[in-house]
């Protein structure tokens, strides 16, 4: 006993540190899974910012890639009225777009007051129009050469005068046999400055070669080249931010390049991304408070939180089944050693007294009748044990594999019962066994499993009973389609505690009746006996009072 309370304490051990590293180990988990997903959602606060500023400046691209290149496809020949339903869906689609001065140029080899000449050639406006959103009508044309109270000012003319000159060195080194690559496209017919974009038509092929000969030669007056050039000044502040990733970023808003935060708040995270293009002044600025990126990293961490617990959880219970089964084990090894004990000492008993009876007998000369008498009783009743226990044993293990088969017969109960009753009584004088038929007569069933169930319920009723409450009531009667039989004792009781563990095999309640050793398979006998007869056993008991044990068995008239 002492050896299998070690054994049980070391399993036990083993198992208290099994839950103490998973512990740890979760709680490692927990630790290293949060600081991961802070690591993780802090890395995104910075580079998700890029994929807002691709949503925030796409319609800035669509503008600048598809819809300013339109101007080209009028070949110089737009006009005010056409240049007034150009930038009237620039306006309706593009909020940045703040103004818009359209110059309306001619190129030949005249004289002119205003632009730009180089040698023969001539390039300057004839007329220059602004459009905005707020801009009053009389103030829309700025300059028309052929009306003599507008004049081409600086303000109006340095834009233009800018592209000009760059226009008239690219046709003064251009080689017209060649056609435009892009990179001419962009360096010659764009310019992009702080907040503003000049654009002029380009031209096609052969215009260019004209350009290049009133250039270079001395010509008869040339007709005039239409050419158109818009300048488009934008307002960053007008840009609509795409927040594309609102659980990072609580605020997103457009700063000057040089804007530095005034606040000294050390629970503010911020970060930034310079603009480009006529914005590159300007800069996104994306700020949010600890707290608010907290609430995403928790959200994140949840899920993770979840699965690491849900694998505690799984591992505890593998735990727990590991830990029960030792249990089970310990406590089946223990029944199996108290059974191999208790078997030992019921065998040994009527061993023993068989042996001192046959020594007695071969040791005496003679043997008086009445004491051949009384050796031949006790020889004959420790048989009986040893041959019950034997039957007991082997007909539990032909029940557990089926190995035995019902041989039903058709019983008179009354004359079944009054038989088992007489035989007790006459084994014991003092033991009070009454029986109570009702609805039924008789019965087809198996009368030696049936038996052996009356056997063993009378047996423990005598057993587990205090002198003079030695008493048994049976009552059987037929309900519906079922037997019911019913043995009430007035005995010791069974302690609540062990009421569904009676049943079990090796099983013994711990009371004075088996200090003298007990196998535990009677009532776990029963049960299987019933089980096999397609019934069931039951039983309700007052620790101090009694018990009574119900059968039910199907009835087949």
């Amino acid at each position: 006993m002492k050896e299998y309370q070690q054994i049980y304490r070391k399993n036990f051990s083993l198992i208290l540190t099994f839950l103490i590293l998973i512990t740890a180990s979760m709680a490692v988990a927990f630790y290293l899974a949060y600081n991961l997903t802070t690591k993780y959602v802090e890395n995104e606060f910075v580079s998700q910012k890029i994929e807002v500023l691709e949503e925030t400046v796409k319609p800035y691209n669509n503008f600048f890639q598809n819809k300013i290149p339109e101007i080209s496809f009028y070949q110089g020949y737009l006009d005010s009225s056409q240049a007034v339903k150009y930038v009237d869906t620039i306006f309706r689609r593009f909020r940045f777009v703040d103004r818009i001065v359209f110059y309306d140029a001619g190129i030949s080899n005249h004289n002119i007051p205003d632009g730009v000449r180089v040698n023969n050639f001539s390039m300057g406006p004839k007329s220059v129009y602004q459009f905005g959103r707020d801009i009053p009508k009389d103030s829309i044309l700025l300059f028309r050469n052929d009306r003599p109270n507008t004049f081409f000012s600086l303000k109006t003319g340095d834009e233009f005068n800018k592209m000009a000159i760059k226009f008239t060195r690219f046709i003064e080194s251009s080689d017209t046999t060649k056609a435009l690559s892009d990179d001419d496209r962009f360096n010659i017919f764009y310019t992009i400055t702080s907040n503003r974009i000049t654009y002029m038509n380009v031209p096609r092929r052969e215009e260019l070669k004209m350009y290049k000969e009133i250039m270079t030669k001395d010509l008869p007056e040339s007709p005039v080249y239409e050419l158109d050039m818009l300048t488009f000044y934008l307002d960053p502040l007008k840009l609509v931010i795409k927040n594309t990733n609102p659980e990072l970023y609580e605020h997103i808003s457009i700063k000057p390049l040089v804007y530095e935060s005034l606040a000294n708040d050390t629970e503010l995270i911020s970060n930034d991304l310079p603009l480009s293009g006529p914005f590159s002044d300007y800069k996104l600025y994306f700020s949010s408070d600890k707290g608010y990126l907290m609430r995403e990293i928790n959200r994140r961490f949840l899920p993770i939180a979840g699965i690491i617990f849900a694998t505690y959880g799984i591992l505890v219970l593998i735990g727990y089944l590991i830990y029960r089964n030792l249990n089970i084990n310990s406590k089946m090894f223990k029944l199996q050693y108290d059974f191999v004990n208790n078997l030992t000492h019921e065998f040994k008993t009527p061993v023993s007294v068989i042996k001192i009876a046959g020594n007695n007998i071969r040791s005496a000369t003679t043997l008086s009748d009445r004491e051949r008498l009384h050796y031949g009783k006790i020889l004959d009743e420790e048989a009986d044990k040893l041959n019950d226990l034997m039957n007991k044993l082997l007909s539990f293990t032909q029940i557990e594999n089926k190995a035995i088969r019902l041989k039903e017969e058709n019983i008179h109960l009354e004359v079944f019962c009054q038989n088992l009753i007489d035989a007790y009584q006459l084994k014991y004088p003092a033991f009070d066994i009454s029986c109570q038929i009702e609805g039924i007569e008789y019965f087809k069933t198996d009368p030696v499993l049936l038996s052996s169930i009356f056997r063993n319920l009378i047996d423990n009723a005598y057993k587990y009973s205090n002198p003079g409450k030695k008493f048994l009531k049976i009552s059987i009667k037929k309900i519906k389609k079922h037997v019911v039989m019913k043995f009430a004792d007035k005995g010791i009781g069974i302690p609540a505690e062990d009421i569904e563990n009676i049943f079990k095999k090796f099983f013994r309640v711990e009371n004075q009746y088996n200090q003298q050793g007990s196998v535990g398979l009677g009532l776990a006998f029963c049960k299987e006996l019933v089980n096999f007869m397609n019934g069931t056993i039951s039983v309700q008991s007052v620790e101090g009072k009694g018990s009574e044990f119900k059968i039910e068995l199907p009835y087949e008239p």
